[in-house]
């Protein structure tokens, strides 16, 4: 059941939405300014082990420095290493991810994960990935900024993920060794493609699985869509739950919330570009998560959310 939530004006200052024009103009130049030059074409689709990737990680660890995060204690750099296995008898290559944090008033962890690769280049063309997924991240980098200066209560890893699209390979490599204990990740956030729709609708899946999420899962834009859904077994291939990212820790019932939108006509195809994504649209997308993971964060006890749940789920 898709459905439309919204919160009374008396919440919106206390969901961390931008208080003054010029803040906010300076705010939606960077998400677009970091989504403009992740998707150049010098950075030829960002194909995992290709040169294109490394310009990727060189541009996204200077925004990371620049905002302030660390990389996590038991990381001696924001890179995790992995090996990407070929597909067809291909050779194995090196997957790397990049790991930051902000240390929180409880050790309890939300990761906001992302991922930075696309398919590369394709018969000459360059297959940029604009929404897919340099928008993700764009928003992971907001986000960031955001919580270097509102120190969070839970402890926030921000998670850019590589090789997403070789079947999740970044984010099943982080679950599978963890720079934090995994009993400790109370929570996935995870964004692909939030900037590309031209009905104004960003999909919020998870609920089905976790429906103590629906009442985090508001807006105070009322021009903005907020749907929950894609999220019920019974939907088949329009089940996200497994298609992204989270699908790497909801298999370690890891509570999550995936945001995207549904395909596009720009899907995987070269015409995934920067001047195709909906500006306005990705920038109300970026702020209403944003006041999302503010409002959740307000849980200092998040586990308490999904207590219940996870009860059911041990037995």
């Amino acid at each position: 059941m898709k459905k439309i939530f919204f919160i009374p004006l008396a919440l919106l200052l206390s969901c961390g939405s931008v208080k003054t024009n010029t803040a906010q103009t300076s705010i939606s130049d960077q998400l677009l300014k970091d989504v403009e030059t992740l998707s150049l074409d010098s950075y030829e689709g960002r194909k995992t082990g290709t040169k294109g990737a490394e310009m990727a990680r060189t541009y996204l660890t200077g925004r990371l420095q620049k905002i302030g995060l660390k990389p996590y204690p038991s990381m001696s750099s924001y890179i995790q290493n992995f090996e990407v296995k070929g597909r067809n008898g291909a050779a194995a290559i090196e997957g790397k991810n990049l790991i930051a944090y902000i240390p929180g008033k409880t050790d309890n962890v939300i990761v906001i994960s992302a991922h930075y690769d696309h398919i590369g280049v394709i018969k000459n063309e360059v297959f940029n990935g604009a929404d897919d997924n340099a928008s993700g991240v764009a928003g992971l980098l907001q986000f960031a900024k955001y919580f270097s200066k509102n120190k969070p209560n839970n402890t926030l890893i921000f998670a850019i993920f590589d090789a997403e699209e070789v079947g999740l390979q970044g984010a099943k490599a982080f679950v599978a060794k963890p720079p934090v204990a995994l009993e400790k990740i109370k929570l996935n956030i995870n964004m692909d493609m939030i900037s590309h729709n031209d009905k104004g609708e960003l999909y919020a899946a998870g609920t089905f699985k976790y429906p103590q999420l629906k009442g985090y899962l508001v807006t105070t834009n009322p021009k903005f869509k907020l749907l929950l859904g894609h999220d019920d077994p019974k939907m088949g291939q329009d089940d996200w739950t497994n298609q992204s990212d989270q699908g790497a820790f909801n298999a370690k019932n890891i509570p999550f919330i995936y945001f995207g939108v549904e395909d596009h006509k720009d899907y995987h195809k070269a015409s995934d570009e920067y001047q195709n994504i909906n500006k306005a649209f990705f920038i109300d997308a970026a702020n209403t998560i944003q006041g999302i993971i503010v409002n959740i964060d307000k849980q200092r006890d998040i586990q308490a959310i999904f207590k219940e749940k996870l009860q059911m789920l041990k037995q």
